[in-house]
Parts: structure tokens; C-alpha cells; sequence
């Protein structure tokens, strides 16, 4: 059986059994995929719906990611929660808002993927690990945010080694999804589309079909895009605001599935591959 084929699968219990949790910060929570109750679903919750469509069975789900979050705290504050659930498979990614500060270094973030995959093998559990998408087209200071994304991407891999059994699901590199129309009206987020696109790549990554269409939902007829000046105003001002006041997006923000939730397939399975 391959990594992917087994992903999910219990060693000393029901092969079938599918027990999946996320960590992570904004990327995972699944910001930018607003639904119109004013809650978030994103590329984590499609993916646990997808994957249960596609085997024809339920599957357990929990998140804990939460926004705003670095990968020190995603680390401390949301790993052991997590295994302590018992998962089957462990998906992780951090960094993103790591490499937007300037006194943040490579080697501190590419150690706290080490350590997630390290807890991961002493508790049996398999890991998915992500890149996240590239944002810096929109963003000031494009190269340096490329820049430092593609070194942290490169230390990750390197860290990673040759471990066929760690699951990649790498965003990063897929210059489709860098492009504007799969990004929210900030420029830091995917929309709805880019949150398709990636769990369309997180189901192939764990060796199930993803809807044709994930892969690139037609574009919704969205409100012209900001201008730079007016982005700046919405945007990076109350950004750099909370930076200066050492608050956080997420704070005071619970995990929206701290615990087990049973998803049920909503349409008939598909084929694996």
C-alpha cells in the first residue's frame, strides 16, 4: 500500500477508519472562504467533506487552527491537543505569517516542522505537511516575501529528507494559484477559489479523486480590485497597527472543531485512484 493509499489508515485498528485533524494559522482555519452566515469553511473543511465523498463513508474531522497564529504558538499551543485526539493523519503548516516579520529566521521555522514531524512519529501518526500559497505578488515587498518563502520551503524539504511516508500537499510552487483571482480582496488570503484549488491538491495528496472542478472554479463576478492606495487604508494599515500593539488577528478566538465531527458523504463515492 503507498503513503497516499494509506493515508489515514489505523495500524493496530480498522483500516478504514479516517480520523483527521488540522493544525495551523488563517491558511488552515479557512479564512477568505466566507460563508454567508459570516462563518469560514476553506480548503480543510472541503477536503474532510471531499475525502468523505469520495469514500462513501463518514470520516471524523477536527480543527484547531486558528488565525493569526505563528508557528511557535501553532506548535506549543495546538499540537499536543491534537494527538491527543488520537488522529490517523495530522495535517500541518505554519510559516506564513512567521516570514511577513522581519527578525524571523528560516532555521527557527523549518525546527518546528522537525519537531511536528518528530511528535508525529513517536505517536504512529501520519503527517501532511503543506506549503502554503504565495501571496507576494499583492503584497509590498514582493521579493523579500518570495524571497524568504522559497528559502523556507527549501529548508522544510531539505529537513523532511527522504520520508516517502510524509504526505505533501506543496502550494508554493503552483504559479495558477499565486495569481490575483484566487486571492480575497486583502491579498493574504485565498478566496473561495483558491481554497478549491488546494483541497482539490490535498485530495490527490492522500490518494482520492477531487472533483474536476476544484481545480478551477469559475471566477465569481467580484468587485474591482482595490487599488494599491485603498488596500493599503483596508488592509496592511490595521495590520501594522496590530503589530505595534502586539495583538493578533485570532485573538480571543476559539478552534472552530476542537473536537471530533463526524462528516458524512453528501454524494455517491468516486473511484480512487
Amino acid at each position: 500500500m503507498s503513503a497516499a493509499a494509506g493515508a489515514g489508515a489505523e495500524a493496530d485498528g480498522d483500516p478504514r477508519e479516517i480520523r483527521f485533524v488540522v493544525i495551523g494559522d488563517s491558511f488552515s482555519e479557512g479564512v477568505g472562504d466566507e460563508l454567508p452566515d459570516g462563518t469560514v469553511r476553506g480548503w480543510a473543511d472541503l477536503s474532510a467533506q471531499g475525502w468523505a465523498n469520495a469514500l462513501g463513508r463518514p470520516i471524523s474531522y477536527a480543527n484547531l487552527a486558528i488565525r493569526g497564529r505563528l508557528v511557535g504558538p501553532i506548535v506549543e499551543e495546538q499540537l499536543e491537543p491534537a494527538l491527543a485526539l488520537r488522529p490517523t493523519l495530522l495535517s500541518f503548516v505554519g510559516g506564513g505569517n512567521d516570514i511577513l516579520r522581519p527578525r524571523t529566521t528560516i532555521a527557527d521555522i523549518a525546527e518546528r516542522f522537525a519537531q511536528v514531524l518528530a511528535r508525529c512519529d513517536e505517536e504512529g501518526v501520519q503527517l501532511l505537511l503543506h506549503s502554503v500559497a504565495n501571496p507576494s505578488a499583492g503584497l509590498p515587498m514582493r521579493r523579500i516575501i518570495e524571497r524568504r518563502g522559497e528559502e523556507l520551503s527549501d529548508a522544510v524539504l531539505e529537513r523532511l529528507g527522504d520520508r516517502p511516508d510524509v504526505l505533501r500537499s506543496l502550494n508554493w510552487p503552483d504559479t495558477e494559484l499565486a495569481g490575483p483571482a484566487y486571492w480575497a480582496e486583502d491579498r493574504l488570503h485565498l478566496n473561495t477559489r483558491g481554497h478549491h484549488r488546494v483541497a482539490a491538491r490535498v485530495l490527490e495528496t492522500v490518494g482520492v479523486d477531487a472533483p474536476k472542478e476544484w481545480w478551477s472554479l469559475p471566477e465569481d463576478a467580484a468587485p474591482a480590485r482595490l487599488s494599491n492606495r485603498e488596500h493599503f487604508r483596508r488592509h496592511v494599515q490595521p495590520w501594522i497597527r496590530r503589530r505595534l500593539r502586539r495583538e493578533s488577528s485570532g485573538d480571543g478566538r476559539a478552534a472552530k472543531y476542537p473536537e471530533w465531527t463526524t462528516i458524512a458523504p453528501t454524494t455517491a463515492p468516486t473511484e480512487g485512484r
